[in-house]
C-alpha cells in the first residue's frame, strides 16, 4: 500500500526549490549578466512570470498531493474493510431448545422484546447445544495468596451465573478457549472515549466494569464444502468488584451473549440497563424475552452460498 504521507512527499519533490541543484534564474542573476539594457525589462518581467508560474504550480502540486493522498487513504480503508464474498443465508427460525420450548409463563408477566436490537444477521440466536463457555480460571490455589483468593471468588461467581442460565439454555463449561462459543475474561474492558473534532481531543473517557462483544465467522458444515455462518462472544468482566456484583454483572452479560441484545427498562429484571443496589435474579420477563428471541428468524446457523473457504472472523460488534 502507498503511504499517503509518502505520496505527498514524492509529489512535493517533483517541484525543486531554490536550495536544490536546479539552476534557478532570479532577477539578481540577470543583474550580473551582460545583457543589453533594453532586454533587461523583458528578462525581469519573464522572470516574475516564471516565479509566479512555479509558485502556482507548486500550489497545484500540493493540492494534487493532498487530494491524491486522501484518495489513497480512502481506498486503503475500503480495501481493508473485511468484505463478504458470498451471499448471507436467508433468515429462518431454528427449533426452540427444549428448556425454552417447555417454558410457560402462567403469570402473564410480559417481556421487553421491543427493546432488543437487531444485528446484520438479525437476532443473535444459538442453534447448536450445549453452548460452549470458557471461563478464565486461576492457576494457583486459593490459599497461596490474597490475589489468588480473589481470583477464585471471581471464578466461582461467574460459574454460578453460567449455572443459573443453564436452566433455560443448555450450556457447558470447557477448559480451552479454542472450542468456546463464549469466552469470559477476567479483565477490565477497554476504555471508551468520543473524539471532539472541534477541540481535537478525546472526551468522555469512561471505565466500565463489563463489556460483551460478538464476531461472525464461518465454520464447517455437515458436507465437506459447506460453510455455516456462526458467531462467538467475548465477555470482559472486571476483577475489581465484590462477589455479589461480579455475580450480577456476569449474569447480565451472559444474557447478552445468549441473545438478549438489549436492555430491560424494569429494574427487577436481570437485564435492566443499570446496576442496582440489590441485583435481581433472572426474572420471568427475562425468560419470556429470551423465548421470543429464539422464535425469530436469523441468518446464524445456516449455510452461506456460494461456499467460500474458511477464513478469520469478518465482522465485530459490541
Amino acid at each position: 500500500m502507498v503511504c499517503p504521507l509518502f505520496a505527498v512527499r514524492c509529489l512535493l519533490q517533483l517541484t525543486p526549490d531554490k536550495n536544490s541543484n536546479v539552476n534557478w534564474v532570479t532577477p539578481k542573476d540577470y543583474l550580473g549578466r551582460n545583457d543589453p539594457s533594453h532586454q533587461f525589462g523583458m528578462k525581469k518581467s519573464a522572470t516574475r512570470r516564471l516565479r509566479r508560474f512555479l509558485y502556482s504550480t507548486r500550489k497545484r502540486l500540493l493540492w494534487i498531493a493532498i487530494l491524491t493522498s486522501g484518495l489513497i487513504l480512502l481506498l486503503s480503508i475500503s480495501w481493508h474493510v473485511p468484505g463478504i464474498p458470498f451471499s448471507l443465508p436467508t433468515p429462518q427460525p431454528h427449533p426452540l431448545p427444549q428448556p425454552l420450548a417447555q417454558w410457560d409463563d402462567q403469570t402473564d408477566a410480559g417481556d421487553y422484546f421491543t427493546e432488543i436490537k437487531l444485528t446484520p444477521v438479525e437476532h443473535l440466536v444459538w442453534s447448536e447445544f450445549p453452548v460452549q463457555v470458557y471461563i478464565e480460571h486461576p492457576k494457583e490455589s486459593a490459599e497461596s495468596s490474597a490475589s489468588a483468593k480473589r481470583f477464585h471468588d471471581w471464578y466461582d461467581a461467574v460459574l454460578q451465573a453460567v449455572e443459573e442460565w443453564t436452566v433455560y439454555l443448555p450450556l457447558q463449561v470447557v477448559s480451552e478457549t479454542e472450542s468456546a462459543d463464549i469466552t469470559i475474561v477476567r479483565s477490565r474492558p477497554p476504555l471508551q472515549a468520543s473524539f471532539n473534532r472541534e477541540t481535537q481531543r478525546f472526551e468522555n473517557i469512561r471505565a466500565r466494569t463489563a463489556e460483551t462483544r460478538y464476531e461472525f465467522y464461518l465454520r464447517p458444515g455437515v458436507e465437506e464444502s459447506q460453510r455455516i455462518l456462526a458467531h462467538k462472544f467475548t465477555i470482559y468482566l472486571s476483577p475489581h468488584q465484590t462477589v455479589d456484583y461480579t455475580l450480577a454483572t456476569a449474569r447480565h452479560e451472559l444474557g447478552h451473549a445468549l441473545g438478549i441484545w438489549g436492555h430491560s427498562p424494569v429494574e427487577t429484571d436481570t437485564m435492566y440497563y443499570s446496576q442496582v443496589r440489590y441485583p435481581p435474579e433472572i426474572s420471568v420477563r427475562d425468560i419470556n424475552t429470551l423465548k421470543r428471541i429464539y422464535q425469530q428468524p436469523t441468518r446464524l446457523g445456516w449455510a452461506v452460498t456460494p461456499n467460500p473457504p474458511l477464513e478469520t472472523p469478518f465482522y465485530h460488534g459490541d
